[in-house]
């Protein structure tokens, strides 16, 4: 599909509302994905230092 100008393809042949908000939400769940393993890694690594310091020894 070939497009006359850059607004005719961010209007998407006037599917531009399905078309985009199915971008934004793809977009979204990758994010998610990304971002959920790397904070509950740092909140773990967060914990396990915590406990450390409250185990050691004096």
């Amino acid at each position: 599909m070939t497009f006359a100008s850059f607004g005719d393809f961010l209007a998407m042949g006037h599917h531009a509302l399905y078309v985009w908000s199915a971008y934004g939400l793809c977009l979204l769940a990758v994010v998610v994905n990304v971002a959920v393993p790397v904070l509950a890694r740092r909140r773990y690594l967060q914990e396990e230092a915590r406990r450390l310091r409250r185990e050691k020894p004096l």
